[in-house]
């Protein structure tokens, strides 16, 4: 898996069980790779990239997940069925029918010598859905005892159930502005969010990301990076002012939309909130967040384990899922015009 955040690549070894309708899991080795600044770069810029260029980098991509993969393998000495990729989303606009993830499923099973599930996203994109999230099936398989999930990755996402359809959509904001700033200070990110908390609001910085035009539309809907440097990043660069000031800001609207969202669509007297991806390691927004939320709103942090690897382990369930032809992507999630069994087969040569 690696994700909008651009940190770098997750991978996991997980057993995946179904006794009668029930799935089950179990994580049992775990490895992430952080990418190179060079390589957070290439993969940032991709959507600037010409036809030849883009293919060109979705081969090597591909290659060097293969090899990520066999030296992951070989370390642990793991006996294993199939691999299932994400890739990396360079390209996202679901209204033009178009989603790429780089990442060649032939070229990663090649190098790796395994047979390789991939592109998830381009069946519902072809069927009129979003193409995301596609998290909210493993939501429902192997999380289905919370009231809400929540995914802080580089944007935030909610699933959950409503008249026995599973709901999800992208929120909005999540990582992805917070890591913009702190590059812009030489930081990856930050830690615990120890830089926001010292900070202020910043009034106009708030008004101006809480009247993102996206807020307004109704779900299904997702976004991706082009949204974020099309609409958020002149904001960003167009506000001067100190970056724990800036950071604290984004903190509080990131959780303000959360908490909207939550608190619309909340229905009990007491819900309860999973809370994972990276956001939920930067103890400043959880505290902002539950704050936001109240009393009526539980907010969870499960283990590291399942916060740093639980879309590995989606996509994971998801290839389960393709190779029994089940159910992986939910139209009632996507918009699109039928559930799908989604992801194309690779076998290696």
């Amino acid at each position: 898996m690696s994700g909008t955040s651009l940190d770098g690549l997750d991978l996991a070894y997980c057993h995946i069980a179904k006794d009668k309708d029930q799935w089950s899991f179990d994580i049992l080795e775990t490895h992430s790779i952080s990418y190179t600044t060079e390589m957070q770069l290439e993969l940032k810029d991709a959507i600037f990239l010409m036809a030849d260029e883009l293919l060109t980098l979705h081969n090597e991509y591909g290659t060097w997940l293969g090899e990520q993969v066999k030296k992951f393998i070989e370390t642990h000495s793991l006996d294993v069925d199939y691999i299932a990729s994400h890739g990396h989303t360079t390209h996202h606009q679901p209204k033009k029918g178009l989603t790429f993830q780089v990442g060649s499923g032939q070229h990663l099973a090649n190098t790796c010598g395994h047979k390789v599930i991939s592109d998830f996203r381009t069946n519902d994109v072809a069927l009129g859905g979003q193409g995301a999230p596609l998290v909210p099936i493993g939501d429902r398989l192997f999380f289905g005892e919370y009231d809400f999930c929540l995914n802080l990755g580089g944007i935030s996402n909610v699933s959950f159930e409503q008249k026995g359809k599973r709901i999800a959509y992208d929120i909005g904001l999540a990582n992805m502005i917070l890591n913009y700033m702190t590059r812009k200070i030489d930081l990856d990110y930050d830690q615990g969010g120890e830089r926001a908390r010292t900070g202020a609001i910043n009034p106009e910085l708030l008004k101006r990301l809480n009247g993102l035009k996206y807020y307004l539309l109704p779900h299904p809907k997702s976004i991706g990076y082009e949204w974020f440097v099309e609409e958020v990043v002149p904001i960003v660069d167009s506000t001067d002012d100190q970056i724990e000031n800036l950071l604290h800001t984004a903190i509080h609207h990131i959780c303000e939309k959360i908490a909207q969202q939550i608190k619309l669509n909340s229905k009990e007297k007491s819900s309860t909130l999973l809370v994972t991806g990276g956001g939920a390691l930067n103890d400043f927004l959880i505290e902002t967040l539950q704050e936001k939320l109240g009393s009526a709103v539980r907010v969870i942090v499960p283990s590291k384990k399942i916060i740093d690897f639980k879309e590995a382990l989606v996509f994971a369930l998801m290839g389960a899922l393709r190779i029994e032809r089940e159910i992986n992507v939910l139209k009632s999630v996507t918009g699109a015009k039928k559930d799908s069994s989604s992801g194309v087969l690779f076998l290696p040569n």
